[in-house]
């Protein structure tokens, strides 16, 4: 039976509680609708998080996306709708969604919202110099 999108999220136990670590990840097909034309939106997302005691499964992460396809929501409401869905669900240390949705009427538009767990502050960042750069050019 194919899949159906979905507002159920579902969560797996972080596999290292202990450490602040990075998660990121890429989800280039969102679409929503304009709640003023009806007209498709699309956007790339970018998901951010510092998980604490749980983290995001994908495939269920997949289907919650896939659910505003039908939905109509300005930008700013659908970025921060999506946040504290996500939040609420896994309760992470820290959480970034960053929505950058693609030009309308030669606009392009960027959301970024932010939650943080209270008390949590980030660790120093450790900068590898140009490290990654080089790791990614090498052939």
């Amino acid at each position: 039976m194919p899949s159906q999108p979905g507002k159920n999220l579902e969560t797996f136990d972080n596999p290292c509680p202990e450490r602040d670590y990075h998660i990121h990840m890429e989800i280039p097909e969102f679409t929503c609708l304009c709640p003023k034309t009806g007209q498709p939106d699309f956007a790339t997302l970018y998901l951010d998080y510092i998980p604490d005691r749980i983290c995001i499964e994908l495939k269920s992460l997949k289907l919650y996306i896939w659910s505003f396809r039908d939905e109509g929501a300005f930008h700013e409401a659908v970025t921060n709708h999506i946040l504290n869905d996500l939040a609420t669900a896994t309760a992470p240390r820290f959480m970034r969604l960053t929505a950058k949705f693609f030009v309308r009427g030669g606009i392009f538009t960027n959301i970024v919202a932010e939650h943080r767990q209270p008390g949590w502050q980030a660790q120093p960042r450790v900068d590898l110099g140009n490290f990654e750069h080089q790791a990614n050019t090498r052939g």
